[in-house]
C-alpha cells in the first residue's frame, strides 16, 4: 500500500505546478482535435484562471507532454504567416492518464468482473 500522500491517487501529469496547463492541454485536444501549438494557445487563454498564460509557457509543455509520449506531431501546417507547424494530438496514453485520473478505484473494483480482474492484474504486473 503507498505510504504517503504523494504515491497514489492521482497521475503524476496532473499533480504539481504544471497540473492545471497540462489539464487543459488534455481537454482542448480531447475536444477540439488535432491543433498547433498556436492554437492550442488561443483555446487555453480563453479559459477562465488562464488568461495570463504566455505562449512560451504552452510551447513548453506541450513539448514536455511530447516527449512524455502524452501527445505526438501527426503532421506539418503551412501557417498564414508562411511558416511550418507541427500538429499534435492525444495519445492513447494521455486518454487513460484522463480515465485514471477522474475513475474511482473502488467503484471499478465492485463493477469488474473475475475476467476483466485478471485481465486489469496480468497487464499491471507486466508492466512493473
Amino acid at each position: 500500500m503507498a505510504g504517503s500522500k504523494g504515491e497514489s491517487g492521482r497521475v503524476s501529469v496532473f499533480k504539481g505546478h504544471e497540473a492545471k496547463l497540462n489539464k487543459a492541454i488534455f481537454r482542448i485536444l480531447a475536444l477540439k482535435g488535432p491543433l498547433i501549438i498556436y492554437d492550442i494557445h488561443k483555446e487555453v487563454i480563453a479559459q477562465r484562471g488562464l488568461r495570463h498564460t504566455r505562449y512560451a509557457s504552452v510551447n513548453k509543455r506541450v513539448r514536455f507532454l511530447e516527449e512524455s509520449g502524452y501527445i505526438k506531431k501527426i503532421g506539418i501546417k503551412k501557417t498564414k504567416a508562411g511558416f511550418k507547424a507541427a500538429i499534435y494530438e492525444l495519445t492513447v496514453r494521455a486518454y487513460l492518464a484522463i480515465i485514471l485520473n477522474i475513475i474511482n478505484l473502488d467503484d471499478l473494483l465492485m463493477r469488474v468482473d473475475e475476467p476483466t480482474a485478471q485481465t486489469i492484474l496480468a497487464t499491471i504486473l507486466q508492466a512493473t
